[in-house]
């Protein structure tokens, strides 16, 4: 069989007419993103504080946590928790969970290598004066290191939003299973993939000036300026 080989050509006209409902799925490729990057922000500092101060089992545990879930495809997490689970989850609670776990995992590893780039003399210093240990944390060692972390942070939300694009193979409607949708209907995936392209740059772009905004924010509150 002799392949066959076409310029594919953008259709404009099709994009503009196509372009309110694609973005009706905003609100599902934002939503999951954002609630995923909260909880997996939140499990992965409750794990980089107890991989320093929790019983080895624990430790042993939160190590096999993040290697494993480091690992595992994004895609087969997802269809694990849609199909797999004795409890059915619906499509929005399964992806939440998926991106909240699997990010959780790389986020610990960002928290556990900026607090080891912190000064260890500032802990001696904090628990000279009178410090504990969650209290030097709070106001000594984790500033310091979200600033150092601040930059890997942006990547990890930036994956976890793209990566949201993997919902719509459990039929979350958003952007990119919208405008798989029309491109099946006008028989036009290329004109609608580059729409829904450009729409994923768009956020990404929108992230990383989130990003500059909170490093020098932060820089300042540390006492670093440019």
């Amino acid at each position: 069989m002799t392949p066959t080989f076409y310029i594919p050509t953008i259709d404009f006209q099709l994009i503009w007419q196509s372009l309110p409902y694609v973005l009706k799925g905003i609100p599902y490729t934002l939503g999951i993103a954002l609630i995923s990057f909260i909880i997996g922000n939140l499990l992965a500092i409750a794990f980089t504080l107890l991989l320093e101060r929790a019983i080895a089992p624990v430790r042993w545990f939160i190590r096999f946590y993040v290697s494993f879930l480091r690992g595992i495809p994004m895609i087969v997490l997802l269809f694990l928790f849609y199909f797999g689970m004795p409890v059915q989850l619906t499509a929005i609670q399964a992806s939440c969970l998926s991106f909240s776990l699997s990010s959780s995992a790389f986020l610990t590893e960002i928290y556990r290598g900026a607090l080891a780039g912190v000064d260890s003399g500032q802990r001696d210093a904090g628990y000279a004066l009178g410090f504990s240990y969650y209290q030097l944390m709070r106001q000594v060692i984790f500033p310091q290191a979200f600033v150092t972390a601040v930059p890997a942070l942006g990547n990890v939300a930036m994956d976890v939003l793209k990566g949201t694009s993997l919902t719509a193979m459990i039929s979350v409607p958003d952007i990119f299973q919208l405008a798989k949708i029309v491109g099946g209907r006008q028989f036009d995936f290329f004109s609608m993939y580059i729409l829904v392209g450009i729409l994923y740059w768009l956020l990404c772009l929108l992230i990383g000036a989130g990003q500059k905004k909170a490093e020098t924010y932060l820089l300042k509150q540390v006492g670093i300026t440019d």
